[in-house]
Formats: C-alpha cells, structure tokens, sequence
C-alpha cells in the first residue's frame, strides 16, 4: 500500500465516507502488521509517540481543509482513533523499516512490485495511482485495469512487477500501449516506460494473452525463461507456467519469431509462426515443434471460460486449480494421461465437478476444503 492511497483511506475513514471494500483493506492492513511483528522495531516509547503524533498532525492539517472534515474528526469514537492510531504508527514504522521487514501479503492478493521494491496490493473495484521514484504519476488503475502513460521522463530502464493470484485475471496496458491480459498465477515483469534506442523487452511468468502495438524500429520481445517470442505488432497468447513441462505460443494475428536463449534471434534454427499456429517449447529436450490450431480454444480464458480439446486429465486439474483457485488431489492415477473435452462457462467449481462426473463418471469429494478425485 503506497502512502497516497494509506492516507486517502484514513480521511475516508474519518469523513465517514469509506466503502466496505476500502475499510476491508484498512483491516486487511491492520491484520498483517500484527503479524508481522513490527512492535519491537520501535527504538524506544519516545520514537514510538513522536511517529504517531507526526502522522497524526499530518492528517489533522489535511483534514482542516474541508470543514467537513475537520468536524467529522470530533465524530470519531474512541475505538476507532485508537486504531487508526495503531494504523498510522505501524505505517510509518514500516516505511521507515521497509528493508528489514516482511509485511505480510494475503495469498489471493493482486499486486505490484514497484521499481525500489515496495510492493502495492491491487483492489480489482479500486483506483490507485502508480509513482515512480520522484513521485511522478506513470500510472492509473481502474478497476482490473492499469494503464501507464505513454509519456513519461525516464532516462534509463525501471521495471514494475505485476502479479495476477489463481482464482483471478487482470488487464495491463503498457507504456507504448501494447496490452496485456494475464491469466490466474501470472506474472510480468516490464519497463514503465521503454526507451528509444532499444527493443521493447518484457518478462512473462505463467499465461498472457498480448496485443502488441505495432513499432517496426523497436522489436517487442516476450522472455519466458529458456523462451524468447519477438515481434513488431501482433496478438498472441503465450502460457509458459514453471510447472508445465512446455511452453506454448499461439499465433492470432500478425508473425512472431520463436528462439531459445542458448540460440539467439536470427539463428537458422528460429521458428517462425503464421497466424493459426501453436508453437511448443520442450523445456527438457530445448526443441520447439508447431502445429495448426484452433486459436480460440487457447484464449477463451479472457473472457471468463475455459475449454478443453483432447487435453489430459492432469493438465485439466492444473487449469482448474489456477481458474477457481482451489486444491485439487487426484487419488485415481489412472485418469492422469486419459484426454477429455469440455466445455465451462463462469459456473462455480462445484458445477464443474458435477458435469465431469455426469459425462465421465469421475467420483469426488470435497474434504477440508481440499478437492478429492477419487
């Protein structure tokens, strides 16, 4: 949580006119820095009182802007100024004590890694501006969208770090306007904004589906750890999860070279694919293969559905964990290899279970919120 937004919450809180989903965050924040532990890191009862009263005489001469305001303050219940006392003495202590300390990030959170290492939890129904290190605004989020400006002052690279949890998806438009959408268990890692006299260069961890803005002078490069995509505009979807044992890209629309790191680009043993194309690379064997698709079945994700042709059992039970965020143990080893097609729309988990088990007859159970096949 970046300072802005931490005292746009505290005057909210104290005009009365915070939402639920804001006042879950202030309490989501309150819960991590207890356990984060952050009391000891006080020097002493001196320091301790000289940072809630600096916050605090820096929210009351806020406040007295709008007289609203400044008599809402008066309102405030004794609870509820102790613990936005509390709130405000462990912000700035975590401010000041940022590099020795693990702050406690929710497991289901979205968020942002900045470029001096702070990371900021996104609200998918929130609105957050994105700062760089002189507090220049270089980005705007609304909703489960974050658009960077596309002018910018940057002289040399800053990257940014976006991650998407399983169970959700996020869309992020990049400073030269490429697009992104990223799948559940996502990463990207990106400029803020890309400099003239180089490739645009991003890094994917997990699915991305990318509508690349065209620049014929700066080639847009997509690494995915053993993988590099290179384009010039284009849209495709690549899905490089750690755990998978492939790396696939698929070509929508445009072209894109395919090559290894060990190979570089502009060796003869590049892959080049035509629209309607999947390329796999084998992360054992470091080969790259291709094959004609169906390009929709492999982005049908973006708009909420997942559908599944000739796929193994095991690669369906590892969609399904990302997609409903879930635990899935599979006890019958024989269905591991057998392939299946389905179709699923936006139905809960427990529909899913139910038509895998009418079409297939794959029994299940759910026990201590762990998924059984059985």
């Amino acid at each position: 949580m970046q300072e802005n937004e931490f005292r746009k919450l505290l005057d909210k809180y104290l005009d009365g006119t915070i939402s639920d989903q804001e006042l879950e965050l202030l309490e989501k924040f309150k819960d991590d820095v207890n356990l984060a532990n952050l009391e000891p890191h006080f020097k002493s009862e001196a320091h301790k009182k000289a940072i809630k009263d600096a916050l605090w005489n820096t929210i009351h001469s806020q406040t007295q802007e709008d007289s609203r305001k400044k008599s809402s303050i008066w309102k405030v219940s004794a609870i509820a100024a102790t613990f936005l006392a509390l709130l405000a003495s462990a912000y700035l202590l975590l401010q000041n004590t940022a590099q020795g300390t693990d702050v406690v990030i929710p497991e289901n959170a979205i968020t942002l890694q900045l470029e001096n290492g702070d990371i900021q939890i996104i609200s998918e129904d929130g609105e957050v501006e994105v700062l760089d290190k002189d507090g220049n605004i270089i980005g705007k989020q609304d909703g489960k969208s974050l658009k960077y400006s596309e002018v910018g002052s940057n002289r040399e690279l800053a990257y940014n770090t976006l991650t998407v949890p399983h169970g959700k998806t996020f869309q992020l438009q990049l400073s030269d306007g490429t697009i992104a959408h990223l799948n559940a268990g996502s990463s990207i890692k990106y400029p803020v904004q890309f400099m003239e006299d180089s490739q645009r260069q991003i890094f994917v961890e997990g699915e991305a589906f990318l509508d690349v803005a065209k620049d014929p002078n700066h080639p847009f490069v997509v690494n995915t750890n053993g993988l590099n995509v290179r384009v010039l505009g284009t849209q495709f979807n690549v899905s490089a999860y750690p755990e998978d044992e492939t790396t696939e890209v698929v070509l929508v629309e445009g072209a894109v070279s395919l090559y290894t790191e060990d190979d570089g680009y502009g060796s003869d043993k590049n892959v080049k694919l035509e629209p309607g194309f999947k390329g796999s690379f084998d992360k054992t064997s470091n080969h790259i293969d291709t094959s004609k698709v169906i390009t929709s079945l492999y982005t049908s994700w973006i708009n909420g559905k997942l559908v599944f042709r000739n796929m193994t059992f095991s690669n369906i039970m590892k969609k399904l964990e990302r997609h409903y965020d879930v635990t899935i143990i599979n006890n019958n080893k024989d269905l591991t290899h057998d392939l299946f097609n389905a179709n699923f729309g936006k139905e809960p988990i427990e529909n899913v279970l139910m038509e895998l088990k009418a079409n297939y007859g794959i029994d299940y159970q759910i026990l201590d919120e762990k998924i059984i096949i059985e």
